[in-house]
């Protein structure tokens, strides 16, 4: 493949979040740079070299206290002094291909009147692109226009722009490679504390509207949010065994190699199952205690009465 064409600025201002990414803030931020009107990154009070490398860089800092994904999102696109009509929302964790700046940059400069555009997501871990198990090509809503976009400040572990108009998807590549994660217990960490939030978030959820099964013809978001609905109503520890099956087999996740065996194994079954578990251990401590009968009150072995006062 030829490398895209280099490109003019493009009226488009990014928005990064951080929070300790010295290992992938500056191939995020180079990606960027180049092309962009603008670039802020939203700290949430970086104890490494983050903020150093991305002042050298020549971006704008501000500092923002997290509590989630979402709520720092909406923080960042409502409060930010954002100059232009589109944004492009990153991860540290990504960067932006030749390819796809390229293709942002003619689909901004087109006229219509569409309000945002999904990216494909290319997934690397431990420097393995995970092309299999159903998880390649996997498309983010990533560039929107700022006046039609809400996030959705109910998602407790990650974030999801919507938007209010039509959509369209740029098949060029967004590569999601975080180096923190290098180290295996990084992610496991990273992913038990999201378990509890997920399982949180699943049983509020399950009291919510459900989409109809046209939404499988919808936009990407829409789809994953019916199959979600799906998943909620599969019984607890039998999804994940269906799940990492469906991934590793089905969708042939073991042409991803060792990397892939691991990836797939500890993110379509062991945190599924922290998140049953978690579920599980959520709804026992909701359930009233039984109440006792006090005919059978007794106070020695079972069995025994206990002595009337």
């Amino acid at each position: 493949m030829t490398a895209a064409r280099p490109i003019e600025t493009t009226p488009i201002t990014a928005v990064v979040l951080t929070f300790n990414e010295e290992r992938n803030i500056a191939a995020c931020l180079d990606s960027l740079t180049p092309w962009t009107a603008a670039v802020f990154v939203v700290d949430s009070g970086s104890t490494d070299g983050t903020v150093r490398m991305a002042e050298r860089a020549g971006v704008t800092v501000v500092q923002h206290p997290f509590e989630t994904h979402a709520a720092q999102w909406q923080w960042a696109l409502s409060k930010l002094p954002i100059a232009t009509e589109w944004v492009i929302a990153i991860d540290a964790d990504q960067r932006v291909t030749p390819e796809l700046a390229a293709a942002i940059a003619g689909f901004v400069a087109a006229p219509g009147g569409a309000a945002g555009a999904y990216v494909n997501r290319r997934q690397i871990f431990r420097g393995r692109w995970i092309r299999h198990g159903g998880y390649y090509p996997k498309f983010l809503l990533k560039v929107f226009r700022r006046s039609r976009v809400t996030v959705d400040t109910a998602d407790l572990v990650d974030h999801h722009f919507e938007v209010n108009g039509p959509t369209t998807v740029l098949r060029a590549d967004l590569i999601e490679d975080n180096r923190n994660e290098a180290e295996i217990a990084v992610w496991t960490a990273k992913h038990n504390r999201y378990a509890v939030l997920q399982a949180r978030q699943e049983l509020a959820a399950s009291s919510g509207p459900r989409a109809g099964a046209t939404a499988l013809f919808d936009s990407p978001d829409a789809r994953v949010r019916y199959l979600k609905q799906l998943w909620a109503r599969l019984p607890l520890y039998w999804r994940p065994c269906l799940y990492v099956f469906y991934r590793y087999v089905l969708r042939l996740g073991l042409l991803d190699g060792k990397q892939g065996f691991i990836f797939h194994v500890l993110q379509a079954f062991w945190y599924r199952l922290l998140v049953d578990v978690n579920i599980d251990e959520l709804r026992a401590r909701a359930s009233p205690a039984p109440s006792a009968d006090p005919s059978m009150e007794t106070t020695g072995p079972i069995g025994v009465e206990a002595p009337r006062r």
